[in-house]
């Protein structure tokens, strides 16, 4: 599954790894039908872009990011049927799954589906791009964690199916992410250090800022 193009490249500050790792996951967004590995600002990004695409093309997509270790030949159409009372068509749900065992020889893992509710809906988008969009990152050998480059993998990946979707469509949407490594960390930047001030205030300067005025030391 992780091929390495070199079209894209991954620099991850040290404070952004470290800020992700402050948030515990969380399955706050309605476009998220299971999640084991993505953090709240990406969740939250995901959700926003997803309620976009909705609203202005009618196409629901979902994600399923899993941790389960699915065997070798697992069906990722039927397992998502467990969801179908859950999404509104019509949709397209893509499904990542880093731990599935491709060939029980290689040793090889990671799988990855894009699953539509119809061949009109497939139609909209093109498969290769978004499965490269994530697996670009993902595959990637340097010093970030796996966990970071799932997280940001995910993003892109989503916000690129979401562009051409909205593309086919006639539309342009406004919450999407381009796909360049530059752009996607800045946001995430910018997302991160409001969330490390918000958890510093809450946990540190808001508690000695109270003892201070109540004359404690």
């Amino acid at each position: 599954m992780y091929k390495v193009k070199s079209r894209v490249g991954l620099t991850i500050r040290p404070f952004l790894i470290l800020a992700l790792m402050l948030f515990p996951l969380q399955l706050s967004a309605t476009q998220l039908l299971k999640n084991d590995l993505l953090k709240l600002e990406v969740v939250e990004l995901i959700d926003s872009i997803g309620k976009e695409l909705s609203a202005k093309t009618n196409v629901n997509s979902y994600v399923i990011a899993t941790n389960e270790h699915f065997p070798q030949g697992f069906n990722l159409v039927e397992y998502s049927k467990q969801y179908e009372s859950n999404i509104a068509e019509p949709y397209v749900i893509y499904v990542f799954a880093p731990f599935a065992t491709i060939t029980k020889n290689t040793k090889a893992r990671g799988r990855v589906g894009i699953i539509p509710s119809s061949n009109e809906v497939r139609a909209l988008y093109d498969y290769d791009d978004v499965r490269d969009a994530g697996i670009d990152i993902v595959a990637i050998k340097d010093s970030n964690t796996d966990e970071d480059k799932f997280n940001i993998g995910v993003l892109q990946a989503y916000s690129v199916l979401a562009d051409n979707i909205a593309k086919s469509k006639g539309v342009t949407l406004t919450k999407t992410i381009p796909d360049e490594m530059g752009t996607m960390v800045i946001i995430l930047r910018i997302l991160i250090y409001s969330g490390t001030a918000i958890l510093l205030w809450i946990f540190v300067l808001r508690p000695f800022w109270l003892r201070k005025k109540n004359g404690k030391k």
